[in-house]
């Protein structure tokens, strides 16, 4: 899991560096509201820990312009202020959680995993549906029509990032960090699995599903709009 930690104190930094990365995970870190601002709406992370109080440009402003940009990266504020008008303007601006400092390194854990299981569809749900696709999460089967095939891991994964985003764009960068992390294999093998999604969910059908975007990513696209 990829995160991005926006945070101007630099003992607390270290301290959620230090026990993340032992868990092995993978952190950015930002020290002001305009760095983290530029790296959040530049890069793909699985959710953002985002400090209220940082020089350059506070917490709320910070997380207004990811929102206004187009980014739907979980957000999770981090604040000393604990009044209720604190918390209802960090929702406000589009957060997904709240934690007051000081705070519990577990149940800072705990609600990250929340929300991203949240993100991916990972809570109650036992089904994706995309007009008439249907992906069933247990047995990696996806069906459409009157048609089932059976998705092998890579192609099971990456169209459920497609499911789960519809009919919003994933890109390139996206997909490749959740299916190799930081080891990508060489050569253009994603456009090799999307091939091979295409061939068959897509291809033997009238409509088309799977739409690329040139040199930035792929979407699901409904029926009325081909």
């Amino acid at each position: 899991m990829k995160l991005l930690l926006v945070e101007d104190h630099q003992d607390i930094a270290g301290i959620i560096f230090d026990f993340f990365e032992i868990k092995g995970y993978t952190l950015d870190y930002a020290s002001n509201g305009q760095q983290g601002y530029d790296l959040g709406r530049e890069n793909h992370y699985d959710l953002i820990i985002l400090d209220v109080m940082l020089p350059r440009m506070d917490g709320y402003t910070v997380c207004k312009k990811l929102r206004e940009h187009g980014v739907d990266t979980p957000i999770l504020m981090l604040t000393a202020r604990d009044t209720r008008e604190d918390t209802l303007e960090g929702f406000s601006q589009g957060a997904d959680d709240y934690l007051v400092k000081p705070f519990d390194l577990e149940i800072l854990e705990a609600r990250i995993k929340a929300l991203t299981r949240r993100r991916t569809g990972e809570t109650a749900t036992t089904t994706l549906t995309f007009g008439q696709l249907e992906l069933d999460l247990g047995s990696h089967t996806v069906h459409r029509s009157n048609c089932s095939f059976s998705l092998n891991p890579t192609l099971f994964t990456i169209l459920k990032l497609l499911m789960v985003r519809a009919p919003k764009l994933v890109t390139k960068e996206e997909i490749i960090s959740t299916l190799w992390g930081d080891d990508e294999p060489e050569g253009n093998v994603l456009r090799s699995h999307i091939y091979q999604l295409r061939n068959q969910i897509d291809k033997p059908f009238k409509h088309s599903y799977i739409k690329t975007v040139p040199k930035v990513g792929y979407q699901l696209i409904p029926e009325e709009n081909q």
